[in-house]
């Protein structure tokens, strides 16, 4: 169930923030650290950290929605 509800939320992030969506991706199922992301999508590390930070707050509020009766 959580990685039915991960990968559902991760789908609407994507449609929501294109770019905050492969950042998830390239970090957490690529292991890529924040340089590393920020090098192969031409932002700043900034932005990367930035967006990351936000994506994980939207993502866990998400999959708390998901698990609520």
């Amino acid at each position: 169930m959580p990685i039915i509800a991960l990968d559902e939320a991760l789908d609407a992030l994507s449609k929501a923030d294109a770019r905050q969506g492969k950042i998830v991706e390239m970090k957490f199922f690529g292991g890529l650290s924040t340089q590393e992301i920020a090098d192969v999508l031409d932002i700043s590390l900034a932005t990367v950290e930035r967006k990351w930070a936000t994506a994980r707050i939207w993502l866990r509020r998400e999959m708390k929605r998901s698990a609520a009766p």
